[in-house]
């Protein structure tokens, strides 16, 4: 018998659905994708704000597959083969879309080379801090170390928010920093119905900022029905889960 994790829904469904079915054709670029998970939806909704040509193939990582394995030997999403190679990480995976397609646009990174560090700087902060702050506040199962976990979300989306230019991280162009943070907006519903998280409690621009992120169409069209990941996220809430960054954060340990 496989563990829980391996019975998800096996497809996308809602505008993500029809996203997968207009990218089944065979392409240079073939992304390997699992339509519930965050990290994947990074990396896609920099395909979608570029239009880069892609072929989607769904994978369900929990059930290491040995043509993944060959893909990805960490067995996580997303990955990419691209001229024969293969290739994972989101945020790599993002940054490579920008190197590999400078023709498609827009830029995901600003131009200027202080914009760019900065930016990195920002995604760093949304990696070390915040999304394990997410995880410990899902994960976390007595009220108190709810509370701790919760503030500590909370302080990091107000380091985050007050450095927003408005209306998106950098002004007027959606970019890597907050396609690195989308995919969490857009399953913060999570937290709100389980952990007592609330965008106005952080602060009336973080929502502000929440709201115009999870309307963008790139976020839209890569997001599925909640209604599927309710099961999976129920493993979280209980801290069952056997996800890689689910066990890290039971051990302590930085998410891989």
């Amino acid at each position: 018998m496989g563990i829980p994790d391996e019975q998800i829904y096996p497809h996308a469904t809602a505008a993500a659905a029809q996203t997968v079915a207009k990218h089944q054709e065979p392409q240079d670029l073939i992304f390997y994708a699992g339509w519930f998970c965050p990290f994947v939806q990074r990396t896609w909704i920099s395909l979608e704000e570029k239009g880069i040509p892609y072929q989607y193939k769904e994978v369900n990582p929990y059930k290491k597959e040995p043509h993944f394995l060959a893909i990805n030997p960490k067995g996580l999403v997303p990955a990419v083969e691209y001229k024969g190679r293969a290739l994972y990480e989101s945020l790599i995976l993002c940054e490579l879309l920008e190197d590999a397609f400078p023709s498609h646009k827009p830029d995901l990174l600003p131009l200027d080379p202080a914009d760019r560090a900065l930016a990195r700087m920002w995604v760093d902060h949304i990696s070390k801090t915040f999304v394990p702050a997410n995880h410990r506040l899902l994960q976390a199962q007595e009220p108190e170390k709810q509370q701790v976990a919760l503030q500590e979300l909370y302080e990091s989306l107000r380091k985050f928010t007050t450095n927003i230019k408005g209306p998106y991280f950098f002004g007027e162009e959606f970019g890597l920093v907050d396609i690195a943070i989308a995919p969490w907006i857009v399953r913060d519903w999570v937290l709100e119905e389980n952990r007592g998280y609330k965008r106005g409690d952080v602060s009336p621009a973080w929502k502000a900022y929440a709201d115009l992120v999870e309307k963008r169409d790139s976020v839209v069209n890569t997001t599925s029905l909640r209604e599927h990941l309710i099961e999976i996220y129920g493993r979280y809430l209980r801290d069952e889960a056997q996800s890689e960054a689910a066990k890290a954060i039971r051990a302590g340990r930085v998410i891989p």
